[in-house]
């Protein structure tokens, strides 16, 4: 299908067709070139504006298929004085025309490039106004607010009491509880949009590759009794229960003179710093407690300023170890926090299987949804990680308003910050949205969206 859209879509596409076309009515037809010869035929559309995708007069000329066919129809219309649409212009349109809001807009592009049936029905569900209709209704709040503390400010010597310190924070306190729970549903549907990153490391020969081959289904890795047979990162895709997930096997870390196998290690310690979760896979039969784990201890210490990362310490082997599959009670692993005096506790999930005889892989599925927060119980829309920095400051304005409250601060105050958590409600369906941000949004679409 080839789409026009514009002011002039209807006088090409009738030069196209050669044909006077009807709103809304699909008319079988030829398309034919400048020597008015034709080149395809098949069924040509007129939705006129403002009810169009785009809210703009649009053309769509549906043809027969193909490479070279479909460039003939494509220099017909360009040929008459349209040019090739960038990347994400019709959805751009259609959000600039107020079709869409910016998160509508997104879930565009989101419902395209799903990984799962869970993230296409939330994508769904965000372009037809869920995620919207919530920040909107969060917004409500924050601006009925807001007029009532300016109208307390602009009219201070009237007799009319607007509103009392008491009742200020009261309805603070209800718009951040909608902020903190609009915040967890959209952790969750950033999770069923971009999915998590599983890292799988650990010294050689204790199961990683046949962890990701039971993980995946399919034999994704070569997996022998020779060590270091992993060299280089193995990607597997797959999808839990709705989570779309990348697990990457790395190779085994050891000391080594290959000069080889030392870059394979290189690169097994940069995917485990970048990855959402790691899974430290060791033999059962030698794993010894967690406490004493040199590789857990390096793995908690995260560059400063960063949080711990998440970590699934997986006993492999089972079946040689005799031990039964399952769930292990969780370790505390004493981490010492850089620039404090005191050690901190993290808790180190675990878990006992057979990677070959697949003993134990559904209940580590089950865990890895648990230790990254997934369920898919309420999650009802897709979102993106901008979504949320933005609900954060949006939140942390409020939190800065309420202490104002308490501190009985000048109303001014008061009122900027609630400015602010609206302005971010706004960035999110693109009401106060910097023009630099619309390009990058929009330029990630694939052509003709």
């Amino acid at each position: 299908m080839v789409r026009i859209s514009g002011p002039q879509a209807r006088l090409i596409g009738e030069a196209v067709s050669g044909r006077k076309l009807q709103a809304r009515r699909a008319t079988y037809t030829s398309f034919l070139d400048f020597r008015r010869e034709t080149v395809d035929a098949g069924i040509a559309i007129y939705y006129p504006g403002p009810g169009s995708f785009t809210g703009e007069d649009v053309v769509e000329l549906q043809g027969h298929g193909g490479p070279v066919v479909m460039q003939l129809v494509l220099d017909a219309v360009t040929g008459r004085g349209a040019r090739l649409a960038r990347p994400g212009e019709f959805t751009e349109r259609a959000f600039l025309c107020g079709k869409l809001d910016l998160a509508q807009a997104e879930a565009v592009s989101d419902l395209i490039s799903s990984a799962s049936e869970a993230a296409a029905r939330g994508a769904l569900r965000s372009l037809q106004g869920a995620f919207s209709g919530a920040v909107n209704a969060l917004d409500q709040q924050v601006l009925s607010l807001r007029v009532l503390v300016e109208a307390a400010m602009d009219f201070p010597e009237e007799e009319v009491d607007f509103v009392s310190d008491h009742q200020v924070d009261e309805h603070l306190g209800a718009i951040r509880a909608g902020f903190s729970r609009l915040i967890e549903d959209s952790e969750q549907g950033v999770l069923l949009r971009d999915g998590i990153t599983i890292a799988l490391v650990g010294e050689p020969n204790v199961g990683k590759s046949s962890l990701l081959n039971a993980l995946s289904g399919v034999e994704r890795a070569i997996v022998t009794e020779v060590p270091g047979t992993t060299r280089d990162l193995i990607h597997a895709d797959l999808i839990i229960d709705g989570l779309p997930v990348q697990v990457v096997d790395t190779a085994g870390l050891r000391e080594t003179h290959d000069r080889v196998e030392l870059e394979g290690v290189k690169r097994a310690r940069e995917q485990a710093s970048r990855a959402d979760l790691v899974l430290v896979v060791m033999d059962d039969r030698t794993a010894g407690d967690a406490d004493s784990c040199p590789l857990l201890a390096e793995l908690q210490r995260p560059p400063v300023g960063l949080v711990p990362r998440r970590i699934l310490r997986v006993l492999n082997k089972a079946d040689l170890s005799g031990r039964p599959p399952g769930r292990v009670l969780p370790h505390g692993l004493a981490q010492h926090d850089q620039g404090e005096s005191a050690s901190r506790i993290v808790e180190i999930a675990e878990i006992r299987l057979s990677a070959l005889q697949g003993a134990g892989v559904d209940a580590l599925k089950t865990l890895i949804k648990s230790r990254v927060g997934f369920t898919l119980e309420g999650t009802t829309f897709t979102a993106r990680k901008r979504h949320l920095d933005a609900l954060g400051r949006g939140l942390a304005a409020v939190d800065r308003a309420r202490g104002l409250v308490a501190d009985r601060a000048p109303g001014e105050l008061i009122a900027e910050e609630l400015r602010a958590a609206h302005q971010a409600l706004g960035s999110i369906v693109g009401e106060v949205t910097p023009d630099e941000l619309l390009g990058e949004i929009f330029s990630n679409f694939c052509i003709g969206k």
